[in-house]
């Protein structure tokens, strides 16, 4: 599906519509209060989303200063973000060139919201591995204050490195499985040698022990996975600090595409402006590849820029989608 229109008439806010109806939150990084049209109380959006030979039904209700409240098929869900447990969307926005440009948390969120998708019965690893990690740094905190003795860290220091090994372990098998076809898909797109590397070793019991004084002057656990880094690179330039806007761009692409092959249950993918830095080549491999993948939703200003003919086009004015 091709969504055409000129600038600032909402063709973004339609896409942001489908991810928030499918995952239950905006992909963009602002505040919720503001998915609601200014000026309104509140916010619904329903959906229809056919899988298989299923229809079936999204509603969510939003409101400035309260819970968003989702169902499905006229149940009500815990939260809306149950949402991504039921449907898979992958969206490409321009704000996504973080994943390369921001600092290593944003790629190591990627790497674990990739890993949720393609490893669902460990989703909940790193959530795990932060609760305990908070908890080793409150008992720092407190020995730091004079409230707690050494003795209080050891049980935390254990349960800290246990679940920082399954963590550790969960983002390589997620960068060895989609690391192979990132380089392909960026190849194919002009990005020589794309490497994703995901290097880390877990801290031991021992490793953490032997660093307790600087952990408690600080008030911190100072070793973990949660300061690792993911290596975005081509060749041996580090993308982050050595690639153009342009290889950024083909590289947060190449991700996607690759992360989406590795998706048996077709996702959904929405893709925001994501013509307008390609020359006419890269367009025609990108439509090339995205056709033989599940619903594709690609926004441009003009029709003209997709080099093939559209299952669907969708003319984008103020208020109105047709």
């Amino acid at each position: 599906m091709l969504v055409v229109g000129d600038n600032g008439v909402g063709k973004t806010n339609l896409l942001e519509a489908l991810h928030v109806g499918t995952q239950g939150f905006s992909p963009r990084p602002r505040a919720e209060s503001q998915l609601v049209r200014f000026g309104e109380p509140a916010a619904a959006l329903g959906l229809d989303v056919v899988r298989g030979s299923v229809t079936h039904l999204v509603r969510l209700k939003l409101a400035p200063g309260a819970a968003k409240v989702a169902e499905l098929d006229g149940t009500r869900l815990p939260s809306a973000e149950s949402l991504r447990r039921e449907f898979a969307t992958l969206v490409f926005t321009p704000d996504r060139l973080a994943v390369v440009k921001g600092g290593p948390a944003v790629r190591r969120a990627y790497v674990d919201r990739v890993a949720a998708r393609i490893f669902p019965a460990r989703a909940s690893v790193p959530q795990d591995y932060a609760a305990a990690l908070a908890q080793r740094n409150a008992a720092l905190r407190r020995i730091q204050l004079g409230f707690s003795d050494r003795a209080a860290l050891t049980p935390w220091t254990e349960r800290v490195a246990e679940l920082a090994r399954r963590l550790v372990e969960l983002r390589r098998e997620t960068a060895d499985v989609l690391a192979p076809g990132f380089g392909e898909r960026a190849g194919e797109l002009g990005l020589a040698g794309a490497r994703l590397v995901y290097d880390a070793e877990a801290p031991t019991p021992a490793a953490l022990e032997g660093r307790v004084e600087q952990d408690v002057a600080r008030g911190s656990t100072g070793l973990g996975p949660h300061l690792d880094e993911v290596k975005i690179a081509a060749g041996d330039r580090d993308l982050r600090s050595f690639g153009s806007q342009g290889e950024q761009r083909l590289a947060v692409l190449s991700l996607l595409l690759a992360e989406a092959e590795l998706l048996g249950s077709e996702p959904l993918l929405l893709l925001d402006d994501v013509l307008s830095e390609l020359d006419p080549a890269r367009r025609r491999v990108l439509a090339g590849r995205v056709a033989g993948m599940g619903q594709v939703v690609i926004t441009a200003t003009q029709r003209s820029a997709l080099p093939v003919e559209p299952a669907q086009l969708v003319e984008v004015s103020p208020g109105q989608a047709r």
